[in-house]
């Protein structure tokens, strides 16, 4: 993930002091563990600055709104006593050439600041410090104790001072290129490591994009360097300084992320603010992370979940198998007491002809006892055998049942196998609440949302333009199944196999075609476990004949009176 550098954030701040420079503070919202957002109104426009601390997407920018969730953080809580109803009057640079800013608080515009919230955008360093006009610490996103750090603590109450200045030279345009390439080509070293380390402000990024530019290797030595490419990289070094002088910057996306700095001429894929390549690229980065780690998490927890159950089923299957043996047992006590006369004592077996076959019967005897002991003994375990079966039948079913469940949300998460959009994120943390619900995860103090599901289903249109609606989760299925399907639509499900809900919109009077049924059919079976698979059994039927049994997890129905028709996984793949 690319890194905030001194560059991105001297453009952003440009952009903000342009537009949001005064505004009046109305909301503290904190996202999350590492985001502040700030309700700003100004008198052209309402927005959200998102201030982050995250050790990896430290940043600055107009974000989205802030989800109606409660905050239940102290952070922002401290914010929102101290700065509510106050005038965001000034975003400046502690030091021009630090990642510092000073947002300044005061009554109105004009007025001496009353507080100054601190940014630190420095990796995994960052930091967001209250301070009132005396300089004292009032709260901190992140405390540093004595312990932590003994050359920059942070504390309540102390003063706050700034990090340890820096001691590489600072960039300058005056400076003459003879000069700028001694200090560069002093140690002949790989090109990209001399320049970050002979220079401040600069970031791997930056100089990655500056010597690319320049079309040279970032790890080729500074004394491999001609005359003609030192030229050409110290152009390139000026058109970043004068950028930085002009305040003359250009948000575009690159293949590896963004860039602000037009280094060329060539036709780039602008964007419209920095405020909106910040927000866009690190909120697709950090749920795209978050992804990943949700979809672990949940995968992981089915996966152990369904191995333990498996093994439990297999042992009730081993035990009904032996129970199958009660009648075996009841038909030699038989015929052991039919046969009386043919047991002599110290017997330890007898062979009996059987009663039907008249097959001789090998009968396994305790010699220390009579016959009719034998016999009542047999008896005996018939009956445990046959107690064993009545108790173990249902509890087969019961795991059976648990089983199917999770293999339809394994089937669930399976469809979503790489992050694309933000409802991707939110189809796994439905499915994550869902096994929270369900106890399969645990998590204290966890606040579960029944409210239905937010994200849209997956929608297509069937060569007739029908639409198709195909539920992302368990959540969505009920939902599509109990909520949105009507009387005139079909219900579609892969037969036996676990996958999605789906559903294909019809009106009164209309009826869909055979081409119709097989597109939708083969959306069912590319929805499914069996994707991968040729052919896939799929039934559709009314939505009035699918029906939930009482006590049933989520997802999980039951339905008559269906039609089975075959689908191809392969034909909406093709299509994709």
């Amino acid at each position: 993930m690319q890194s905030v550098d001194l560059t991105t954030l001297i453009a952003s701040c440009c952009e903000l002091r342009q537009d949001w420079i005064p505004a009046r503070l109305e909301q503290v919202y904190q996202r999350d563990r590492f985001t502040i957002s700030l309700g700003l109104r100004t008198l052209k426009r309402r927005g959200w600055l998102d201030i982050s601390w995250h050790p990896q997407a430290a940043r600055i920018c107009i974000g989205d709104p802030p989800p109606r969730l409660p905050d239940t953080f102290t952070f922002s809580d401290q914010l929102r006593h101290q700065l509510g109803g106050l005038a965001l009057v000034e975003i400046q640079q502690v030091d021009p050439w630090e990642r510092i800013l000073d947002l300044q608080f005061s009554r109105r515009p004009g007025d001496e600041p009353l507080w100054h919230l601190y940014v630190e955008i420095m990796g995994k360093y960052s930091n967001v410090i209250l301070t009132g006009s005396d300089n004292n610490i009032v709260t901190a996103a992140h405390q540093v104790n004595i312990k932590q750090s003994s050359v920059r603590p942070i504390l309540t109450g102390q003063p706050y001072e700034l990090p340890p200045k820096l001691t590489e030279p600072i960039p300058s345009l005056n400076e003459a290129q003879s000069r700028w390439q001694e200090r560069v080509s002093l140690i002949p070293s790989a090109l990209k490591q001399q320049l970050l380390k002979n220079y401040r402000g600069l970031s791997s990024g930056l100089v990655l994009s500056m010597i690319q530019s320049a079309d040279l290797d970032p790890t080729q030595p500074t004394n491999s360097l001609t005359i003609e490419d030192w030229h050409r990289l110290f152009q390139s070094w000026q058109t970043w300084l004068k950028a930085l002088e002009e305040q003359d910057f250009c948000p575009y996306y690159t293949a590896k992320g963004y860039d602000i700095i037009p280094w060329n001429s060539e036709t780039l894929s602008e964007v419209k603010s920095i405020q909106i390549l910040l927000n866009t690229y690190y909120t697709n980065q950090l749920n795209q992370q978050e992804f990943q780690q949700l979809r672990h998490q949940v995968s992981q927890k089915i996966n152990n979940v369904l191995t333990k159950l498996r093994v439990k089923a297999d042992q009730f299957i081993q035990r009904l198998q032996q129970s199958d043996e009660a009648d075996e047992y009841r038909a030699k006590a038989d015929l052991l007491m039919a046969f009386l006369h043919e047991w002599k004592p110290g017997m330890k077996e007898i062979l009996l002809p059987d009663f039907e076959t008249g097959e001789p019967v090998k009968i396994a005897l305790n010699p220390e006892n009579n016959a009719v002991w034998n016999a009542q003994n047999l008896y005996k375990r018939h009956q445990k055998l046959k107690r064993a079966r009545i108790a173990v039948e249902p509890l087969l079913n019961d795991v059976k049942t648990e089983i199917n469940y999770l293999e339809q949300v394994e089937s669930a998460i399976s469809l979503v196998e790489t992050y694309k959009t933000a409802e991707d994120l939110q189809t796994l943390a439905e499915i994550r609440e869902e096994l929270i619900q369900q106890g399969y995860i645990n998590i204290p103090d966890y606040r579960s949302s029944n409210s239905p599901s937010s994200i849209e289903f997956y929608r297509y249109q069937t060569p007739n333009n029908f639409e198709v609606l195909i539920g992302r989760n368990n959540r969505q299925n009920d939902q599509l199944t109990f909520k949105v399907a009507t009387d005139y639509d079909l219900w579609f499900h892969s037969q036996e196999i676990p996958g999605s809900h789906v559903l294909l919109r019809l009106s009164a009077g209309q009826v869909a075609d055979d081409i119709d049924l097989q597109f939708t059919a083969n959306l069912t079976a590319y929805y499914s476990r069996a994707r991968q698979s040729e052919q896939v059994p799929v039934i559709y039927t009314k939505p009035k004949h699918v029906y939930k049994p009482k006590g049933a997890k989520p997802g999980m129905v039951i339905y008559k009176q269906e039609t089975v028709i075959w689908g191809s996984p392969h034909q909406v793949k093709i299509a994709l």
